[in-house]
């Protein structure tokens, strides 16, 4: 009886052992879930900030070239109309003069006023993209 008293004893310390090491797999394979998981969460995290920095760094006046474009009309305009005016302030019997002066003077006021239209629009613009970045920043978090 004594060897069947070992043999029981060797079993149930073995079945013991044996539930310690699935409790101990079971631990281990829900440690490694929450890891997964953590890295999955991370992973989009890293993806969204990326895709902030992208766009951070693209972030330019999406009417830089209109703007330019206006700014050089406007500086020939002014350049053309630094003569005239010197014409008309020496020859006011010419009307051609002060006609052509008035054409400039009324084109580069247009073109100012567009250059000030397109500066608010971009502004909107640029705005808006950032409040959209920013509210992708929030979800992030």
């Amino acid at each position: 009886m004594n060897m069947e008293d070992d043999g029981d004893i060797s079993r149930v310390a073995f079945s013991k052992l044996q539930a310690k090491e699935e409790e101990i797999e079971r631990k281990k394979m829900d440690v490694r879930g929450k890891v997964e998981l953590q890295l999955g969460q991370s992973k989009e995290q890293i993806r969204r900030l990326a895709y902030v920095w992208e766009e951070l760094e693209e972030l330019v006046d999406a009417l830089g070239k209109e703007v330019a474009t206006v700014r050089k009309k406007i500086d020939i305009t002014t350049r053309e109309l630094k003569p005239l005016g010197l014409c008309c302030q020496k020859m006011e019997k010419y009307k051609e003069a002060t006609k052509a002066f008035n054409e400039k003077s009324k084109e580069k006021a247009q073109l100012s006023a567009t250059l000030m239209e397109l500066l608010a629009k971009s502004e909107r613009l640029r705005m808006q993209k950032l409040a959209d970045l920013s509210k992708c920043m929030e979800s992030v978090r």
